[in-house]
């Protein structure tokens, strides 16, 4: 997901990286080599990369990966992702001096505590870090249902989606968590163009433009699909259904939304496979992040086989981005496989599982990268991690990397926040 952003109290810089791997509303641009194990490895954190932009995001992404496939964290993966959370619950996109406590000046945001949230929730054992960081998102929820962003920040379809995705993973119903009567699908649904649009018919847009108008948006698509479904970033396959339709019912129920969504999607991966990015009148190139975004939206919408296309097309043509792209784009991967019943270790060609395994501190009972087995350097899970362990949450993401950061109010960094047409 990619993401451009604005903050109503101060104009916000961005850096697009077209094809980046997903990441919050807004990332930042891979540095090289970001596959290889990251120089702090020692410290859990997954990729070789600056983690200024995206060290929570991707973190998060490579545990549920991990999770999803049957694969138990290396706890030091899992402390790393613990060790940044603030004490009033919420995360930023990474604190590099984590013994201090976090201030007015921590650029806290919604899409990174979110992932984390389903993170921690499918590794399970962390059931006080989980609750902390879901009061904090309840607190920031905005008057219209929806969450930006930043706290306080206009909602957006990405970040309510992927805050949809947090709540339902610990078992919280999104319907009953209300601010001045209205719910996060009431906020998302507020994003949704009607089958009556000459452009982006059934699509969601990221949010309104300067004019209010709704804008068709991709990534803000394969999320609002998700979080209508009330789904999060790692799911299976919903049960098979005809070929979505754009169908107009006067406010269109939050299943409708989806189904809605989805047409938009399969029309906008018919011709060519995969989505394409644009930015500042460059040439289109294919977004392989949001691409895996909509398979994981289209399979859990109407079951695997309409994901079909776009899943070849990754098959095919994403293990060089993801190679460069580093943990995130391994782990949205990963979702793609997860969500249609296919086998991430053999994707392509490619042993998913065992590349985002090799970008971080190897997982109990596997190779360590560093040569030492993970039986000795991160030991057993401990018994309440077992009793607790929970499933993953989902894209909800987001992601075609993108930096967006307003003065004092932090960047969105959920890859949600874009403008551009698909």
């Amino acid at each position: 997901m990619n993401v451009r952003r604005r903050s109503s109290a101060a104009a916000l810089a961005a850096t697009a990286v077209i094809g980046a791997a997903a990441a919050p509303a807004v990332a930042a641009g891979p540095s090289p080599s970001p596959s290889a194990p990251s120089a702090t490895a020692s410290s859990g954190l997954y990729g070789g990369t600056d983690p200024q932009y995206d060290g929570v995001w991707r973190q998060s992404l490579a545990l549920l990966a991990q999770d999803a496939v049957g694969v138990v964290p290396s706890p030091k993966a899992v402390d790393w992702l613990t060790g940044q959370q603030c004490d009033n619950g919420a995360f930023a996109p990474f604190r590099a001096d984590t013994a201090k406590a976090c201030d007015a000046g921590t650029m806290v945001d919604t899409n990174s505590t979110a992932a984390a949230v389903q993170a921690l929730r499918a590794t399970g054992g962390h059931g006080d870090a989980v609750e902390d960081a879901l009061s904090w998102l309840k607190s920031v929820q905005n008057e219209d249902g929806g969450w930006g962003y930043t706290p306080g920040g206009p909602s957006d379809a990405n970040s309510t989606s992927v805050v949809i995705g947090a709540l339902t993973a610990t078992g919280t119903e999104p319907e009953d968590v209300v601010r001045d009567g209205r719910s996060p699908y009431d906020a998302l649904l507020s994003f949704a163009l009607p089958c009556a649009e000459d452009e982006g018919a059934g699509a969601f847009a990221f949010q309104p433009d300067k004019d209010g108008k709704l804008l068709a948006n991709a990534d803000a698509t394969a999320a609002g699909v998700l979080g209508a479904l009330g789904k999060g970033l790692v799911t299976g396959a919903g049960a098979k259904t005809a070929e979505a339709t754009c169908t107009d019912a006067g406010k269109p129920t939050r299943e409708q939304a989806a189904a809605n969504g989805a047409a938009y999607l399969t029309d906008a991966l018919a011709e060519d496979g995969h989505l394409a990015s644009a930015l500042g009148g460059a040439a289109d190139q294919p977004d392989y992040g949001n691409t895996a975004d909509a398979v994981v939206a289209l399979a859990a919408h109407g079951g695997a086989d309409k994901a079909a296309g776009p899943l070849a097309w990754l098959e095919k043509n994403a293990a060089r981005w993801a190679e460069q792209s580093g943990p995130a784009a391994y782990a949205q991967l990963i979702f793609a496989a997860h969500a249609t019943g296919t086998d991430p270790r053999a994707f392509g060609g490619t042993d998913l599982v065992a590349k985002l395994n090799a970008t971080g501190p190897a997982p109990q009972g596997g190779q360590a990268t560093d040569g030492a087995t993970a039986g000795d350097e991160d030991g057993a899970k401990d018994e309440e991690n077992e009793e607790n362990d929970g499933s993953g949450f989902g894209v909800w993401w987001f992601v075609g990397v993108c930096l967006v950061f307003g003065i004092g109010i932090g960047f969105l960094l959920s890859g949600r926040n874009r403008k551009r047409q698909p």
